[in-house]
């Protein structure tokens, strides 16, 4: 269930700095950062690091972390959950207010009906 949603680029074709995001992004300071292999690069590290955020990144050409694909199943199974509204799988809004808002929308509904489902199999017990 989605708790908190932030929007940044990702890498596309190249590494992107790990400290670049929206300012709607949480203002606690996490702990560790669980990344793929595609975050995979010095710099990335190096900034995580300097924001005492302790990076947990697979390295290229070596085994993956293990537990890292259990806790990767939960961002998968929001990001799925999310496309299942069209207007979010393919982005029409230009403006990423707009695309905020729909994406908030989409959170809030698939929060409303786990908690409807939640509700509805706790009556039938």
């Amino acid at each position: 269930m989605p708790a908190e949603l932030g929007f940044g680029s990702g890498p596309a074709g190249g590494a992107s700095s790990a400290g670049s995001g929206p300012e709607s992004w949480p203002r606690r300071r996490p702990e560790a950062l669980l990344g793929d292999k595609g975050y995979d690069s010095n710099p990335n590290r190096d900034e995580l690091r300097k924001r005492r955020i302790l990076p947990v990144i697979s390295r290229k050409g070596s085994p993956n972390i293990n537990g890292l694909g259990t806790l990767r199943y939960v961002v998968e199974q929001t990001f799925a959950l999310l496309h299942q509204f069209k207007r979010l799988a393919v982005r029409w809004e230009r403006r990423t207010e707009l695309h905020n808002a729909f994406a908030s929308l989409a959170c809030s509904l698939i929060c409303r009906r786990r908690l409807e489902k939640t509700s509805h199999d706790r009556h039938e017990l």
